[in-house]
């Protein structure tokens, strides 16, 4: 005896939205960037789990095959909403500013992009930049420190110190802790006021209001330690 598939359960608002999504893009011709546009506004609204083919059809007003005639794989397409994440995190930059000030445009161009799209971001952090957009990117932040002055050695050490300071941060704004999981019984506010002072005492300053401030100090902690460590060596 088979079952039959239940049919799934969607909210009116979110029908309401993809059938207007659909009907504003009837009668327009598909492209690769405004698939990529859509599949982005898709996980924007969303969340990353509802990017299928079917649902980015229902977006773009097309049937989901229409879509492989653009990208012949979600991996092709996944590599096209790195790239337009790459692309919104690029800083041009000014000839008048030093590697220090480079790597800061660059950096707040990075976390910028993440808070932009935070739902597609956990995707973005754990994927190899090795699209020619990607490469491009690393080869320029790579560059900055060649032209300051760095060896080959230490532009690859740095770069890899700043990856780790913007993903983590990145991931900890967007996805971290303040909005992971929660202990099956979490110690209360009333306990930690009584028992644990010092934890108390910083809350406040752990919340969103502060994230800013916050990265800024470490964005400025670890230019600062790159340039002493090349004062050491001088």
């Amino acid at each position: 005896m088979t079952r039959k598939a239940r049919p799934r359960k969607t909210s009116p608002g979110a029908s309401r939205k993809r059938s207007a999504a659909g009907e504003r893009g009837r009668g327009l011709s598909l492209s690769r960037e405004r698939i990529t546009a859509a599949a982005m506004t898709l996980v924007d609204r969303d969340g990353f789990s509802a990017l299928s083919t079917r649902r980015l059809g229902d977006e773009l007003g097309c049937e989901a095959m229409s879509i492989y005639h653009h990208f012949p794989s979600k991996a092709h397409l996944m590599d096209a909403l790195i790239d337009l994440m790459l692309g919104q995190a690029r800083v041009v930059m000014e000839p008048q500013w030093d590697w220090r000030e480079r790597l800061r445009r660059a950096a707040r161009g990075f976390r910028a992009m993440a808070l932009k799209h935070p739902a597609f971001f956990p995707f973005f952090a754990v994927h190899r930049l090795n699209t020619q957009a990607g490469v491009a990117y690393i080869d320029g932040i790579i560059g900055i420190l060649r032209e300051a002055g760095f060896s080959d050695r230490e532009a690859a050490t740095y770069f890899r110190e700043i990856g780790y300071y913007l993903t983590g941060a990145a991931l900890d704004e967007t996805a971290g802790y303040a909005k992971g999981p929660s202990s099956a019984e979490p110690v209360s506010n009333e306990t930690i006021a009584a028992q644990f002072k010092h934890l108390a005492a910083a809350a406040p300053y752990f919340q969103p209001a502060h994230f800013q401030a916050t990265f800024e100090t470490g964005l400025e902690i670890l230019i600062a330690g790159i340039e002493r460590s090349r004062q050491a060596q001088d």
